[in-house]
Parts: C-alpha cells; sequence; structure tokens
C-alpha cells in the first residue's frame, strides 16, 4: 500500500494535453501518423543553477505535445506537456523558488483539456529473508533523491539520460532515460513496448546499488497526480501472445475512472515485468506486481516537485506500490542491476494484436486436425453411398 505523509520525491512525469479541435482525432490516427519533434535545453535560460530543463516539442497535424525533463536541485523530475499551443515561457524565478503555481505557463489555458503526472516518490529496500516476496516491517531507511548528485542532462536525439548517486548507494547509481517518439513503434530491448507518436517511455535502472542484506528487494512507490480525470485503478489485459515479452501474457493500465467509458484521456501502462541484466535472457527475467491505487495528500506531492508546483494549486493524487521480484526469484545481489519500463500517453493505450505468427501457428495446430476429420468424413460418408452389385451366379 503507498506510503502516506510527508516524503521526499524528486522524480516526476508530468503531462498535458490539448488540442483546438476534437482532442481525440489524434489517438485514431494508424502507422503513418508522424510528429515532428525538436529539442531545446533550458528555455529563456542559459545554465539556470542546480540543474538544466529540457523541452522537447512533438508536432502532429492538429496538436502539439510538449515534454520537459529535468535535474533541478529539488525538483528531480521527467516532465511531459500535451498541448495545442506554444509552451509560452518558464518563469525561472518562480519556478526555482517552488512555493507558487505559474512557474510554467501554457497559453492560451482553456486549450488543456487533460493533464496528469506521474511521481517517483519513493525507493525502498527490504530484508526479504523468508523469500516471501511479502514487504515487512524490516525495511532499511529509504533512499532520499534529493541527496542525490545527480549528473547533467545527456541527450541523444529524442532520449535524455539522467543519473544520480548517493553515499548508501555505494558505488552504484540510479538513472531515469526518458526516450520520445514521433510514429508508432517498439521499444528494441525487452520488454519491447509498443507506443505511438502520442506517448513516451520511462525507463528506470538501478546499477551497482550496495544491498543492506544478502537477500534485498526493492519497492517502488508512484503517484499520480492531476485535475480531473486523475489515474485512480489498474486494469490488468491479459493475452495468449509473448511473441515480444517472453513469458509475459498480460499488461497493466493505470487509468483514470471513466463511470464505464472504454475512452481513457490518458494512461500509465507497464509490463509485470523487470530484467537483471542490462541485455537480458529470458532467465533475467523478474516479475513485479501493484498494490492496489489509494488516494494520497495533494498538498504533499506539490511540495515533493517544482514541476507539480508550478502547474496544479489543488492536485488530486493516487499512489501504488510496485514491487520487484516473487518468491523463490534470485536477490538483487545475484546480479547488482534491475531495470523496469514504464509507458505513458494520451488517449487510448497501445495494444498488441495477435501477431501473424501466432496466427499461423494457431491455423497449423487446429487446421491440420480439422482436415482429417474432414477428410475422414467424406472418406465414411463415401463408402455409406456407393452401390454394390448383387452376386449373378453362372448358370
Amino acid at each position: 500500500m503507498a506510503a502516506k505523509g510527508k516524503g521526499s520525491c524528486k522524480v516526476s512525469l508530468l503531462f498535458r494535453f490539448s488540442v483546438f479541435s476534437f482532442c481525440y482525432s489524434l489517438v485514431t490516427a494508424g502507422q503513418t501518423y508522424q510528429r515532428k519533434l525538436s529539442v531545446q535545453l533550458n528555455p529563456g535560460f542559459h545554465s539556470p543553477p542546480g540543474g538544466d530543463l529540457l523541452h522537447v516539442r512533438a508536432v502532429g497535424e492538429n496538436d502539439t505535445l510538449h515534454y520537459l525533463f529535468c535535474s533541478q536541485d529539488s525538483s528531480r523530475c521527467a516532465t511531459c506537456f500535451f498541448t495545442a499551443s506554444l509552451l509560452n515561457q518558464v518563469n525561472w524565478t518562480q519556478f526555482l523558488d517552488r512555493n507558487v503555481s505559474g512557474g510554467l505557463e501554457v497559453e492560451p489555458k482553456s486549450s488543456v483539456l487533460y493533464s496528469t503526472a506521474i511521481v517517483f516518490s519513493k525507493l525502498l529496500e527490504y530484508d526479504d529473508f523468508n523469500d516471501t516476496a511479502q514487504p515487512s516491517s524490516t525495511f532499511f531507511p529509504l533512499y532520499d533523491l534529493q541527496n542525490f548528485n545527480w549528473s547533467r542532462l545527456n541527450l541523444s536525439g529524442s532520449t535524455s539520460l539522467l543519473c544520480g548517486t548517493e553515499g548508501t548507494l555505494g558505488n552504484g547509481s540510479l538513472c531515469l532515460q526518458l526516450s520520445v517518439f514521433d510514429v508508432e513503434g517498439r521499444g528494441e530491448a525487452w520488454p519491447r513496448l509498443l507506443h505511438t507518436a502520442n506517448s513516451s517511455q520511462l525507463e528506470l535502472w538501478l546499477d551497482g546499488v550496495s544491498p543492506r542484506s544478502n537477500h534485498s528487494r526493492f519497492l517502488l512507490e508512484l503517484l499520480a497526480v492531476g485535475g480531473a480525470y486523475t489515474p485512480s485503478h489498474v486494469e490488468i489485459h491479459r493475452s495468449i501472445d509473448d511473441e515480444f515479452t517472453p513469458s509475459m501474457f498480460s499488461v497493466s493500465r493505470w487509468v483514470p475512472e471513466l463511470n464505464g467509458s472504454h475512452q481513457v484521456p490518458g494512461f500509465f501502462q507497464w509490463k509485470p515485468v523487470a530484467y537483471r541484466q542490462p541485455h537480458p535472457v529470458l532467465e533475467d527475467a523478474t516479475s513485479c506486481h501493484h498494490s492496489d491505487p489509494l488516494p494520497q495528500s495533494g498538498e504533499t506531492a506539490a511540495a515533493m516537485s517544482g514541476l507539480i508546483r508550478a502547474f496544479y494549486t489543488e492536485p488530486e493524487v493516487f499512489g501504488l506500490n510496485v514491487s520487484f521480484g516473487l518468491a523463490g526469484d534470485p536477490f538483487y545481489n545475484s546480479t547488482r542491476f534491475l531495470s523496469w519500463t514504464l509507458l505513458a500517453g494520451v488517449g487510448s493505450p497501445p495494444m498488441d494484436s495477435i501477431s501473424p505468427l501466432v496466427i499461423s501457428m494457431m491455423a497449423v495446430g487446429l487446421g491440420v486436425p480439422l482436415v482429417f476429420v474432414l477428410l475422414g468424413s467424406v472418406y465414411v460418408c463415401t463408402r455409406k453411398t456407393v452401390v454394390t452389385t448383387p452376386y449373378q451366379p453362372i448358370n
């Protein structure tokens, strides 16, 4: 269950979205739908104190998506905006002060139809001595991202990397990589999530962290922050196809509650799997599971991140935990590496269809026996309809 009360969240992913006309037309775009990406570092400020602010603009036919990714001292965050109008300006005085909203402005304000944020609030480590993978009271002191020494943003096209270190991590690091997409596609590395031009991907990994026991497992607390339509429940969608994520037959989707409507304005989506190697094989996969979302304090969430404060005066917040590893899975110290990937976007989540390979296998598996049954039926029917000539003795 997600922890309440004061915390030290430094990582958040914020989405803002609007269009000049009916907004959901972009969601129905197929594989040919494409956006034009442009990148700007520290808009309006040559070298802000305490870290960088990256602005990625994704221009479509009827709308523009704005992504922000930052490493400010008291606001370790990955932030994404979805808006039809230009990002007007960054009020650096207000943004760095973090006491009032309005540090980031979008004009016209009426163009914003939907916004939400994902906040990485806590990283916790516990001693799973009995190998139950059930978090208990045996928690070590939490990792406070505010005390991390964060790198400058490392840019490579539409991908941004931010890594942080801290004394209790030993020689290890916690890294966040934000990837923004201009067309539909699929990640090259497992879990190979399907994405569209209306989504982005955030990958988190722990590399070389010194575990505080021989049976250490980790747990991550996430907060969904927003105004209207804040993601408040998780849906599990199952499939018979694991072609792109071997051994995984389900996907988890954190979406708003819309009174039975199947059209959601935005989502967070992940496969219930993490990996224990940077370039994994099937044996390196480890399962993960989540708790049910619970309401959290909006004021606490706003105090966690300058970017949350910059947009929301009275945010609505839901939180959940994602824990890594099931009973019997290797512990973190087996490889001292753990990676997990989250997809976020607007409109309905991308859905994997049954691939031609699976369809072909089903056709062979079901078709061949069916052919034998049909041939056997034809043979039996033919034998029953054969007219036999009575025996004529020879005189």
